[in-house]
Order: C-alpha cells, then structure tokens, then sequence
C-alpha cells in the first residue's frame, strides 16, 4: 500500500479532477442499480405476480424503527404502490411502457454520469503525465555530471518515456482498482445485501476467496516488469550510441557486429515481455473462470431458497438478484486485471525515482552569496578530487590574478580538463577549495558563478537549431545586431552571410551542416556574446584543419584581450605566450613558469616542447 500511495501522491494537484471523478462514478453506479432493479417490477407484471399494495408508508427512519423495516422495504412498498395503481388505472401494458421509460431515463443518466467520470479522467491522466516528465526533465539539467559518468543516457530516455507511461496507466487502475471498482462493488453489494441477505452473505464469502487467488498470481509480475523495463532503456542506449556513432560502425565494416548485439538485447528482452504478458493475459480468463464458480455456487443456493418449501425469495426477485450481481462480475475481473497493472506500475516507479531522488552533489547553501563581477584572482588552494577511490588531482595550489592568461598542460589523464571543471562546480573537490575574489565558490551563487565564465570545449556542442539561437543561447533578449557582432569578433559572419537564410539557417543535429571550423567558430561566438570576464577554453583547436585553426586562434585571440583565461592545451605552440604555464602530471603541478622559464629548466615541459617540434 504504500507504493501505491506514491502512484496516488502524483494525483495531488488533480485533487478536484480526482473527487469529481468519484462523484460522477458514484452516481452512474446508484442510477445503474436503478434501472438494474426495475427489473423485478416488470417481470412482476409481465408473469402477474405483482401483490397489489393498497397504503403508502412514510419514509422516515422513526416510521422504519417502529415497524422493524428497512428503508428499502418502505421505498419498495410505495413504488409498488404507485405501479399498483398505474395497473388499475392504465392496465398492464401502460405499466410496462413506464417501466421502460423508466429504464431510459435511468440508463441516459448512467451513461451521462460515467461520460463525466471519463472526462475529467482524461485532464488528470495526460497532467500527469506532462507533469513527471517535466519533473525527470527538470531533475536530469539539475543532476551533475558525474551523474552520468554512472547513467546510460538511452535508460533515462527509457524511464521519461515508456516508465512514465506504464505509471500513467498505472495511476489510472489504481483509480479504478481504489476508487471506481470498489464504489461499483460496494453500492451493488448494498442493493443485493437489501435484495436477499441471505444470498448476499454466501456472496461475501466467495468473492475474497476468488480475490486472494488473483491476487497471488501477481506478486511475481513487478520483478518481471522491472528487469523488462532495464532491458527496454539497455535497448535505448544501443540505439543511441548506434546512430551517434553510425560513421564509425560503416567504416569499420561493423555492421553485422553491431545488428547482431541489438538483436540479442532485442530477443532477450521479448522473451521477459512473454512472461509478463502471459501472465497478465491469464488474469482475464482465471477470473471469468472463478466468477463462473461463484455464479453457479449462488445459482444453486438461490434457486434453493426459491424452490424451498419455506421460500424466502420469490423467484422475480431471484432473477434480479443474478442480473445486478452479474453487474459486480465486470469491476471485480477489472479490479484483477488493475492489480496486475498497478504491480507493473510500482516496477516504473521505482525506476523513476531513482532519478527524482537522486542526490544533487553540488548543492547550494541557504544563504549562498550573490556575485556580480570578478575584481582581483582566482585561487585555487590544497585542491584534491577523485571521481571514485583514486585521486584525480592531488594538492592543487595555483593563483590567477585578474587579466592574466594561464595555460594547463601535460598528457593525457593528467587532469587539466578536471581542473578546470570544478571551477564552475560541475565537480565538487574533495578536498581543499577553489577561491574567487578571496570567496570560497562554495559560498556563492552557482548561477552567478557561472554568469562569470565563458566556456569554448574541444567538441562544440550545438543544438538543433538556428545560428542565430546557438550564438544567443544563455544570453536573454540578444538583438540581431549584437549577435551579428559575436560572429564578427569570432570569424564567422563571412560563412553565415553566405548561406542563404542566414543567421536563421539550421544547423541540423549538433551542428553537423557546418564543418568542425565553423562549428567551433559558433561556439566562440557564443561565448563572446556572453562577454564573461573569465574564459576556460578546453583544447579548443586541437581538432582542427590548419586553415580553420587559423581562423579560431586569431577569433580566440580576440576573445581573450582584457579577459582572464584558463586555457588547456596539447599543442604547445598554442600557449607559447601565456603569463604562467602549468605542467600536471598524475594529478599534480609538476612545474610552473612562462615558456622561456620551462625550456630553461629542461623537465617535463622541455620533453613535450622538444617532442611535438621534433613530430
């Protein structure tokens, strides 16, 4: 129960939705009942068995008390009484078509209750829908990035999309299951228990019977679900890294490599997705099955009770009996078949909330300091950090005053790229901390901290947009004009005037219509429009032809007048210049110094210098 009332718990800001829903379903179930039971009065007059009731009782509970009636009894007497005189007055015939009558209105008011109980189910299922998804939307921007250093991208794709629509339906059959399938057993139970008791009592006791039998056979099916709904986001993630990297696949002549893993994954996952729909498929039949039983069951101890020498039950009344309990067959094979689907439902949730409630690493403090602008250094002091057991970086201390341009190289795995990631904290250090003006970063505003950085990576990453957008994304309200001057600065308002719409032609995904240069060019542009006062620039040209090199340096080379930059380099000859040079090596500063200072002392940098000259 108490999964279940996570599933409810999405239902909160539908609450209305959800007590019109039980509203409506409560008044299409009592005028069912109604036109269910006009039932006995017909086959009353139709076989001529209707007593003719000559007095009206007062419907009054004192009245009721005082004769040891039942309010149904007294309700039943006065309808009879009125039919009684409709029969003498207007003959049997006219009593029928008013029965009829009767009967339609009943029915209209029946569907016209449920049409509204379904109208206001279909606002709260698709509100929650949006609103989960929303939610793991919102959660996965907030979630770091050593996140999804543990996460396939395809398996979370799997949860906003097929675990949120098995829990939207799962939410709607706990509905049904909580609220319209009891409501319709309840108000029907009531009627029958009126009805006859006696039968109503054998029919208390059979109905839990068959339930616990149902019941059993679902415990199995949310462990089922679970491993089927891992295999479907394992699928995804094939199917993601396959089209992301569908250039590498052909050139190696990969492609039956690559079908025949899909395949397996594929073949796997229907044979869990058999076993969990064969088993829900058997709770349809088992419950017809058990209600054929209980039908039977009651047939016999009701026609028993009719055919008794003593009979308590006239066999009108039987006969009504069996058509409004047939009514209670339908919610309770529904409420099985919900049973199973909530069982799945639970499976999803799980699933989703280990995305929900994940832990967001770097948090912000209650009373995290507001920061406008960067006036004196960054410092970075006793720095440590590692991604799980080993250390990535050890005892870090660098200082950079305003203005200065400092470069961190050394081989690959050294850490250059980690150290400056946990300057805008999409890391957090494990030990030591990084100081912006003699602030600790821990202490300020994440948002305002990033407002500070410009940030121009090895791989651009574009979005599936127009030019235009990509070079004002992050920037609110951009106007063409300054834009147009972001591109200018960054060298590449030649290759967009030259396209045909211009600032609003589409890149396509991640940019790939535009060569590496231009792409990277769009990346610079982005970052000058933002016109941070610090830059990180993460091997920005390492990728590149000469000739687009060329272009980049020098649309670099502008970006950084006036600026502090963090620059992280391969190619040496692209730091020559910078004030202070870092040489890391396994997670340390190993030397430090400007170009001409490290050549002198023939270590580390010398080696890497003399190395790349000599390739």
């Amino acid at each position: 129960m108490k999964k279940i009332r996570a599933i409810l718990g999405y239902l909160i800001p539908y609450r209305s939705r959800v007590a019109l829903n039980i509203v409506f379903n409560l008044l299409s179930v009592i005028f069912s009942l109604f036109s269910l039971t006009l039932l006995i009065p017909f086959l009353s007059i139709l076989f001529n068995t209707q007593a003719r009731i000559t007095a009206l009782m007062p419907l009054s509970l004192e009245y009721a008390r005082t004769h040891s009636l039942g309010v149904w009894e007294i309700v039943k007497n006065n309808f009879n009484y009125y039919l009684s005189q409709l029969v003498d007055n207007q003959g049997s015939a006219y009593a029928l078509v008013f029965i009829g009558v009767l009967v339609i209105i009943t029915s209209l008011l029946k569907t016209g209750f449920k049409y509204l109980s379904l109208y206001h189910l279909t606002a709260l299922r698709n509100g929650v829908v949006k609103d989960l998804r929303t939610k793991i939307y919102n959660k996965s921007v907030d979630l770091p990035l050593s996140y999804y250093s543990n996460e396939r991208k395809g398996d979370i794709m799997s949860r906003m999309t097929s675990d949120v629509q098995i829990i939207e339906s799962s939410i709607v059959s706990s509905l049904e299951m909580l609220f319209a399938d009891p409501i319709t057993i309840v108000v029907y139970m009531a009627g029958l228990l009126m009805m006859s008791p006696h039968l109503t009592l054998f029919v208390f006791i059979l109905l839990p019977v068959s339930a616990l039998i149902i019941g059993q056979l679902g415990k199995t099916l949310r462990k089922s679900a679970l491993k089927g709904q891992q295999m479907m986001g394992m699928i995804l993630s094939l199917l993601e890294e396959t089209l992301g990297g569908l250039k590498i696949i052909k050139a190696f002549n990969s492609e039956d490599r690559i079908k025949h893993r899909f395949d397996e994954q594929n073949i796997r996952y229907t044979r869990v997705m058999n076993k969990i729909m064969r088993r829900q498929y058997l709770a349809t039949p088992l419950s017809e099955f058990l209600g054929t039983v209980v039908v039977i069951i009651i047939m016999w101890y009701g026609g028993a009770l009719v055919l008794g020498q003593k009979s308590v039950l006239r066999p009108e009344d039987f006969i009504g009996y069996l058509v409004v309990f047939s009514q209670i067959i339908h919610p309770a094979k529904s409420f099985s078949t919900a049973w199973y689907n909530v069982q799945k439902g639970l499976a999803s949730v799980d699933r989703v909330n280990q995305i929900l409630k994940a832990n967001v690493a770097i948090a912000e403090l209650p009373d995290a300091r507001p920061i406008s602008n960067f006036t004196d250094s960054i410092e970075f002091r006793n720095l440590s950090f590692s991604y799980t057991h080993e250390p990535v970086l050890k005892n870090i201390n660098l200082k950079i005053p305003k203005g200065q341009t400092v470069a961190l190289v050394g081989q690959s795995g050294a850490g250059k790229t980690t150290t400056a990631d946990l300057l805008p904290r999409f890391f957090e250090a494990t030990e030591g901390e990084i100081l912006i003006d003699g602030i600790p970063i821990r202490q300020v505003r994440i948002k305002d901290l990033r407002n500070l950085m410009g940030i121009v990576t090895q791989e651009p990453i574009l979005f599936n947009d127009t030019i235009f957008n990509n070079i004002a994304f992050g920037v609110e309200n951009a106007t063409y004009e300054e834009v147009r001057k972001s591109a200018e600065v960054a060298n590449a308002l030649e290759f967009i005037e030259a396209n045909k719409d211009g600032f609003q032609a589409n890149i396509g995904d991640r940019g790939t219509k535009l060569s590496g240069g231009q792409r990277q060019r769009l990346s610079i542009a982005r970052a000058v429009l933002k016109n941070p006062p610090i830059l990180i620039l993460d091997e920005a040209t390492s990728s590149l032809d000469v000739e687009s090199e060329r272009l980049v340096q020098d649309a670099l080379s502008k970006l950084m007048k006036s600026r502090t930059s963090i620059v992280i380099a391969h190619r040496l000859s692209t730091v020559v210049n910078a004030d202070l040079i870092c040489v890391l090596h396994m997670g340390e500063i190993a030397e430090k110094g400007n170009h001409t200072e490290l050549m002198a002392k023939k270590g580390l940098y010398y080696k890497l210098h003399s190395m790349q000259v000599f390739a």
